[in-house]
């Protein structure tokens, strides 16, 4: 008997020794970027998910690359990935989309949406140019000068009246239920009072914590609960999506109503997909609330930048004016211009996103190296928005691009926001009216 036990611990000894190198050396039909695979199945994922208490490059990142160079391999939440802090490379993968790799949402987020196929949210061709087309459509530059402007100036006023009412405000939940509410609005006209009802931000709130935690549906987990709050806001906005098909006479000219009447001319438009494409871009929405905190976070910080937002900008729009309380205009935003630094240096120091996601279409070569076809990649911009060389220790002085006349060719290649080509957000425009119009109302009405 203890022959047969030998050599059944010897089969499971070299099983797993060979399991254990089939992880750490996947297959490649060339030199893989330097790197290592991590724990089998979790991978480097707690590393990465360790909080960062700095606005610098997450040391996570900042270590591995002094370690093995700007490309270099990892696995994260179940996926292998190769992470880049190198320039030429994150150009390089931009310009691919379509060709060599496309966008990728982390397949967590694939799961939480039934994404399937060439119909699901992040495809290339037509429906990555059909979603684009619809959010400018209704979020571009055209749509924020001719109607969404004076919107948001009501909802900021409004929403800044009940914070100075208030001793305290949680400025984080603050911040996410105002662009919440009002991404709802303009998106499908739902009132802010049903929205309340609905508790559609706390829904999204809770489901945060899921996208960098293992994937492990187990009652106690992260992950479980973080799906129990998602399934909860997928089927909130279920409900307004049918109630807005079956009772046409509701319907106005918001970017719902548009996709539901395209449903007759693209075949991909289903009831689900516009579902996903509703939760998809509320939820962009409502991480910008980051950038709202970071605003208040920096002018509190830097008096000298707020005095010149204050006195030499936004005030001086309200003296030129003939009637000093009227709406803010579309010259006046676009006149805004140590608003626009404000904004830039909040994106570049604070960008929400801790890189550009892509996923290989087919085998990659670059600098000798070769990345999979199915391999996820992570471009690391954020990389070049700390970077001390180019903007002098950034990190220690906030007012880079008011004081510097820094090479408008050196930040375009550097400060990357929004993402870059194709790949570049249709909602920049969106985001920075709203942000700049905050600060607007802040600065000229309250302390």
């Amino acid at each position: 008997m203890w022959i047969i036990g030998l050599c059944t611990v010897a089969v499971l000894v070299v099983y797993l020794t060979y399991w254990l190198n089939k992880w750490s050396n996947p297959k490649c039909n060339g030199v893989f970027p330097p790197g290592s695979m991590g724990l089998p199945l979790i991978g480097e994922t707690l590393q990465m998910t360790v909080p960062s208490d700095s606005l610098d490059l997450h040391a996570f990142i900042k270590k591995r690359a002094q370690r093995y160079g700007p490309i270099f391999r990892s696995s994260l939440v179940g996926r292998p990935i190769v992470l880049s802090t190198d320039l030429e490379f994150n150009h390089y993968i931009v310009k691919q989309e379509g060709r060599l790799v496309e966008i990728w949402y982390l397949d967590i987020f694939d799961k939480f949406l039934g994404m399937k196929g060439e119909n699901r949210i992040s495809a290339v061709g037509n429906v990555h140019k059909y979603i684009r087309s619809i959010t400018l459509n209704h979020l571009g530059a055209d749509s924020v000068k001719e109607k969404l402007l004076p919107q948001m100036e009501e909802v900021v006023n409004k929403t800044l009246q009940t914070w100075s009412s208030k001793p305290s405000v949680e400025m984080r939940d603050a911040a996410s239920k105002m662009l919440l509410d009002f991404s709802a609005r303009i998106f499908c006209s739902y009132d802010a009072e049903k929205l309340l009802q609905l508790k559609l931000s706390e829904k999204f709130a809770n489901t945060l914590g899921c996208f960098m935690s293992f994937p492990l549906n187990i009652p106690g987990t992260t992950y479980h609960k973080c799906l129990k709050s998602q399934k909860e806001a997928m089927s909130m906005l279920r409900k307004i999506v049918k109630e807005k098909i079956t009772s046409p006479e509701k319907r106005s000219e918001n970017l719902l109503d548009q996709a539901i009447d395209d449903m007759e001319k693209e075949k991909f438009l289903s009831e689900d997909f516009i579902v996903q494409l509703l939760f998809v871009i509320l939820f962009a929405s409502f991480e910008t609330s980051v950038s709202v905190l970071l605003a208040l976070k920096f002018l509190a910080e830097y008096p000298a930048a707020l005095q010149e937002l204050t006195v030499y900008e936004l005030e001086a729009i309200l003296k030129r004016r003939e009637n000093p309380n009227s709406i803010l205009i579309w010259d006046e935003y676009k006149s805004m211009t140590s608003t626009f630094q404000v904004i830039n240096e909040v994106l570049r120091m604070g960008n929400v996103s801790p890189g550009l996601l892509r996923k290989a279409l087919k085998d990659i070569e670059f600098k000798g190296y070769t990345i999979p076809a199915g391999w996820a990649i992570m471009l690391v911009n954020s990389a070049f928005q700390v970077n001390p060389n180019t903007f002098k220790d950034r990190l220690q002085e906030f007012w880079s691009f008011a004081t510097n006349d820094l090479d408008p060719l050196v930040v375009s290649k550097n400060f990357m926001p929004f993402g870059r080509g194709i790949g570049l957000c249709s909602g920049a425009e969106y985001i920075k009216a709203f942000m700049a119009t905050f600060l607007h109302v802040l600065v000229t009405k309250y302390r």
